[in-house]
Order: structure tokens, then sequence, then C-alpha cells
């Protein structure tokens, strides 16, 4: 899984994908969702990684099953929050 944090005024943002569908582009009737390098494709990471810095995320934008799966088995999402887009699971986080 790919995984990509920003930070702004001490507030995380993780984008994480799986490998698989880094670089697809996604439709859903008009919509286009790009899974951009550019966006999602900072560092390779281990399912531990990830669930580490899911927990410490205010916001989270996440593509493809094994990353969903590992959001849904630490507890971050909720598996009735997944979409999916063009037969990838979709989800994101947001915490106030």
């Amino acid at each position: 899984m790919y995984i990509k944090i920003y930070k702004n005024e001490g507030r995380r943002l993780v984008a994480a994908c799986d490998k698989e569908v880094l670089g697809k582009t996604l439709k859903h009737g008009n919509a286009v969702v790009e899974i951009s390098s550019d966006f999602y494709g900072g560092e390779l990471a281990s399912e531990e990684e990830l669930q580490q810095v899911l927990a410490e995320a205010m916001t989270a934008n996440l593509f493809g099953e094994k990353t969903i799966k590992c959001a849904i088995k630490c507890g971050i999402i909720d598996p009735e929050s997944v979409i999916m887009i063009n037969g990838v699971p979709h989800a994101q986080v947001f915490r106030v």
C-alpha cells in the first residue's frame, strides 16, 4: 500500500491506496476520480504502518481492497461507509 501524509497546522491528512490502483482513473456517472501518484504515491507501507498513521490522522482518503480492509480492521472506518467506484472500494475519514 502507498501512504502519503500531508501536514497543515498540526493536522494530518492521510492519502492511502493499494499498489494495484495507483495511477488508475475511475469513472462513476459524470464523475472522474484519478488515483494519482502525485497525491497518493508516497511511501510503500505495511498494514501496521498504515494503521499507525490512520490513528493519528484527522482526515483520510482511502482507495483499494487492502487499504480499506486494514482501515476496517483497526476500527478507523465502518464497513457501511465504503462505496465502490468502478469496482474499487473507497472511503473517507473526517474527525472533528
